[in-house]
């Protein structure tokens, strides 16, 4: 079993910056895709990023490529999604999610494990 916490969460002004946090507890991680998806009101589950914990490679959604950065820290076994440039539609509920095997999947049901999500509101 895997356990994520997310944390980092709050409200920004428009072109500011948020990380978030993601602590993971559990199996071994070298195995897993981290992923960060978000969900806004009335909205499906969106693509964020995602990161492979053995070699760091990543990989980002169109609409936050070049603003949205993902990386680990395996000793404290946490991800991060450094966030900036932030605009008001970016605000959403994020979670982060765990999955197995070494492909990247931008799919929400390809991931087996999922965190409680935070609130991210951006303000105009």
């Amino acid at each position: 079993q895997v356990q994520l916490v997310e944390s980092g969460g709050g409200l920004v002004q428009a072109g500011g910056s948020l990380r978030l946090s993601c602590a993971a507890s559990g199996r071994t991680f070298s195995l897993y895709i981290m992923g960060w998806f978000r969900q806004a009101p009335g909205k499906e589950r969106e693509f964020v990023a995602a990161i492979r914990w053995n070699g760091g490679s990543t990989y980002y959604g169109h609409s936050v490529k070049g603003r949205f950065t993902t990386s680990r820290d395996n000793a404290k076994n946490t991800v991060y999604l450094q966030m900036n440039s932030l605009k008001p539609e970016d605000t959403a509920v994020y979670y982060c999610a765990a999955r197995l095997g070494s492909y990247f999947q931008v799919d929400a049901d390809e991931y087996d494990y999922w965190g409680q999500g935070t609130q991210v509101t951006v303000s105009s």
